[in-house]
């Protein structure tokens, strides 16, 4: 929004100055050109923020899921474990 505002009051400043000089054309076209490579600097380096906050974001996300996983699994087996030395028990018993 402030990017829009300052690239706004640059356009009315240009029209504003148009009617002067060449050498104040040439420097309100300079002005003009430095803070739009400054916008396009900000921009970029906002880019490469939101970036790197979804990479961690996501890698974070990602080591969940991962244990979540490996919890299942691990109930899993455990559940087959407990399950394998019932029936075993239940077998035993029933021989005798």
């Amino acid at each position: 929004m402030k990017k829009l505002l300052a690239v706004v009051v640059i356009v009315v400043g240009t029209v504003g100055i148009a009617a002067c000089s060449p050498t104040a054309q040439n420097e309100t076209v300079e002005a003009g050109q430095a803070i739009a490579a400054d916008a396009n600097a900000t921009m970029s380096e906002a880019i490469s923020d939101v970036d790197a906050a979804t990479d961690k974001a996501l890698g974070a996300a990602q080591a969940r899921i991962d244990n979540a996983s490996d919890a299942i699994s691990n109930a899993t087996d455990k559940a087959r474990d407990h399950v394998g030395n019932t029936l075993e028990s239940a077998g035993a018993a029933i021989r005798q």
